[in-house]
């Protein structure tokens, strides 16, 4: 941004344009200025004279704002801010005062980061920077995921209405119907309530976890984490290759603090006695029936089914 000793230096050095007081009456018989001028009658012409400066930057930052030509190309002194102007009296004499203030544009993007920061990807390859989920687009792919489509509106607006739930959903269906994007969609649209989100891909994560048994410390995080955030999502459970400790230690454990205090999301390709038997079986102690009905007790309770039919969209 030009700022007015810099077009006062390239008027000087061009042989058409004049001396300051040609500069100065230009800024102060612009139009914008002659419209704060007529709003604030009592400050006199000494005083405008005195914040030349801050009435030239107003007027051209004005100006770039009408011609916007995106935010990322913001020309203004402050990206997506432009310069206001304001005057009060302050112990008997009028002054003048500028502030940045963030236009239209910066205050839609802040509120899209703070979406994205509300919401934590552990794991997983869910696009979280693209704010395109749509119930519209959930229905119009296929048709016979309406009921789900509905349950999982319904949920979302009953959380608006009444604050976080005690049960999460339990999202089943086939391959490729769309679980995913639906319990992301709800992620995004409570998101935009102030609510905070993690959604963990379940067969990376449980490697993950057996990684970081070496990194106590940064194990503790992330289960803080899982456990803390207000929604948390489950992608794919079931399909994990489970080994005792983490199903034990680390999915027990979150899911331990979590109910009765926050729900917690799944989406999964079995229904729930198929992940009974899942959780009931570790290659490394064989079966296990008390241990995977020991976990079922801390999901079974706290989920509404909601069976997502359909054709694969994987193709």
């Amino acid at each position: 941004m030009e700022s007015l000793g810099e077009a006062l230096r390239s008027w000087k050095s061009s042989p058409r344009v004049g001396d300051l007081d040609n500069l100065t009456r230009r800024v102060l018989t612009d139009p914008l200025v002659l419209d704060i001028r007529r709003r604030y009658p009592e400050v006199d012409e000494r005083t405008w004279r005195i914040n030349l400066n801050k009435l030239y930057q107003y007027a051209k930052e004005d100006r770039s704002c009408k011609n916007c030509p995106g935010l990322d190309r913001c020309p203004n002194d402050m990206q997506g801010h432009y310069t206001s102007i304001t005057c009060a009296e302050q112990n008997g004499k009028w002054q003048v005062f500028d502030q940045k203030t963030p236009c239209a544009r910066w205050q839609a993007h802040e509120h899209q980061e703070q979406v994205r920061r509300r919401i934590t990807s552990l794991s997983s390859n869910v696009d979280l920077d693209v704010d395109s989920y749509e119930a519209e687009q959930m229905l119009d792919l296929d048709g016979e995921r309406e009921d789900a489509v509905l349950q999982l509106l319904a949920y979302v607006n009953r959380t608006r209405t009444e604050g976080l739930q005690k049960k999460g959903l339990y999202l089943m269906g086939s391959f490729g119907t769309g679980k995913t994007y639906m319990a992301a969609y709800l992620l995004h649209k409570l998101a935009k309530e102030g609510k905070t989100g993690v959604i963990v891909y379940m067969p990376d994560f449980v490697e993950d976890a057996k990684a970081l048994m070496m990194e106590p410390q940064k194990l503790k995080e992330t289960m803080t984490l899982m456990k803390e955030t207000d929604l948390l999502v489950f992608d794919d459970i079931g399909a994990e290759n489970l080994s005792p400790w983490v199903r034990d230690h680390v999915i027990g454990a979150i899911l331990n603090h979590r109910m009765n205090r926050k729900p917690t999301f799944y989406t999964s390709n079995h229904d729930l006695e198929s992940l009974e038997r899942h959780f009931s079986f570790t290659h490394k102690e064989g079966e296990e029936l008390h241990k995977g009905q020991r976990l079922m007790d801390r999901i079974r309770p706290f989920v509404d089914i909601v069976h997502v039919r359909g054709r694969n969209q994987r193709g």
